[in-house]
């Protein structure tokens, strides 16, 4: 009887789950936290049986490596994809290639997408690099292709920053749906038949409920590491204080900068890197230890704190970030590597010259100092330096109570003249 009840229950539970659309958010800046966040959701939808997986998309662009990695999850679903538009919101850059990879592309009124031309950041004004703007120009055709969609208008989002509203999007064939709300998207696609890595589907969504994803721990950790901003400053900050650390062991700054190293290696990992960048912060740092090693009066220094500036800021390859990315993130890293590099740089310099200067004992500690002669004949005598009386010769003719500088030290004899002031 348990048995048989367990089993009616399984039945149950199944069939409750199997009607279910889960709904996953794609906000802001596309990351590899966008991504974990993604792929968690299609796992939730597997466990669940569900009748289809529903994108929610707002967002100005990201991290190529990471929006590949979501057009990838999509097109090679066994479980339906729609991506959608709501009123309000954008789809741009990045985010215009994961609408158009769904099995159903549907924008709300007043909506747009497009404008998906890869930029470098660096020096100057945001420039355009022809083999990158080739390359994502290829792809989106490739997945224009595959959903039977306005190749020619989706080409054209890499290659001359195409941008359309939601209207002529439908008009021109680019996405499939226009609705204005979820319940009107939902009602719209309901029996639309479409095309999985598992063959041909029916969607079916009257009467389903919505199992609304929520952004897991994991995405939330990946999200701040794998930022560049986040990534650049650790990355900067590891370097000076591990080399503030290892000329000046025993008060933990050698193990924050090995643990900032690893974070910033870590979101380094997800995000493009222009190699012109990571020679030039290696050239800082050389440049840093030789400022240690000979003295050059701060030219060295000077010279690594402008190769790390420089170099931070033409670190990052990443084309299909939001546009004023490319603007304020030169500014944002330049000002802090500029303060940061400036305030460590002169700290450990000054450490160094400190440590070069030899510690000085006994009499050769008072060459330079003041006292007062005690006693003096015959061109030798008794002095008071620092409360201790020391022995003295000088060629000077003096007197007691006269005031003398001591000038060189003789074994236990300081040989001193007289001090005018």
């Amino acid at each position: 009887m348990k048995k048989i009840l367990l089993l009616i229950s399984l039945i149950l539970l199944i069939n409750g789950a199997a009607g279910e659309i889960v709904e996953v958010k794609i906000e802001g800046t596309i990351n590899e936290g966008t991504f974990v966040t993604v792929d968690y959701a299609f796992q939730i939808a597997e466990e669940r049986g569900a009748n289809a997986i529903l994108i929610i998309v707002d967002t100005p662009g990201g991290l190529v490596s990471s929006t590949e990695k979501i057009i990838s999850k999509i097109l090679n679903s066994d479980i339906p994809v729609i991506a959608y538009v709501p009123p309000g919101s954008f789809s741009a850059s990045a985010g215009s290639l994961i609408v158009v990879s769904a099995n159903i592309a549907a924008m709300a009124n007043g909506t747009s997408i497009g404008a998906a031309t890869p930029i470098t950041v660096g020096l100057g004004e945001p420039r355009v690099e022809e083999k990158v703007v080739n390359y994502l120009a290829s792809y989106a055709k490739s997945i224009a292709e595959k959903r039977n969609r306005n190749a020619t208008a989706i080409e054209k989002f890499v290659t001359e920053a195409y941008s359309v509203s939601a209207g002529d999007a439908y008009k021109y064939g680019i996405i499939d749906i226009l609705a204005d709300s979820k319940e009107e998207l939902l009602k719209k696609i309901d029996g639309m038949v479409v095309v999985t890595s598992k063959g041909e589907m029916t969607i079916e969504t009257e009467n389903q409920e919505i199992y609304q994803v929520k952004k897991p721990l994991k995405a939330k950790i990946f999200e701040l590491l794998s930022s560049p901003e986040l990534a650049s400053i650790l990355l900067i900050l590891g370097i000076y204080c591990l080399v503030f650390g290892l000329n000046s062991p025993g008060y933990g700054a050698e193990v924050l900068g090995a643990i900032c190293l690893i974070l910033a290696l870590f979101g380094l990992g997800v995000i493009g890197i222009n190699y012109i960048g990571v020679i030039l912060i290696l050239m800082g740092i050389l440049f840093l230890i030789a400022e240690m090693l000979t003295p050059t009066y701060g030219v060295l220094g000077a010279a690594s704190i402008a190769c790390i500036i420089l170099g931070s800021i033409m670190l990052f390859n990443e084309p299909l970030m939001p546009r004023d990315f490319y603007t304020k993130f030169p500014m944002l890293i330049g000002g802090i590597t500029t303060g940061l590099g400036i305030i460590m740089t002169y700290a450990i310099v000054k450490i160094i010259q400190l440590r070069k200067i030899k510690r000085k004992v006994g009499g050769e500690a008072l060459i330079g100092e003041t006292g007062e002669v005690v006693e003096f004949s015959n061109g030798q005598g008794f002095a008071r330096i620092h409360g201790e009386l020391w022995s003295i010769e000088s060629d000077d003719d003096l007197k007691k109570g006269d005031t003398i500088i001591v000038v060189e030290r003789k074994g236990l004899r300081l040989k001193v003249k007289k001090y005018e002031r």
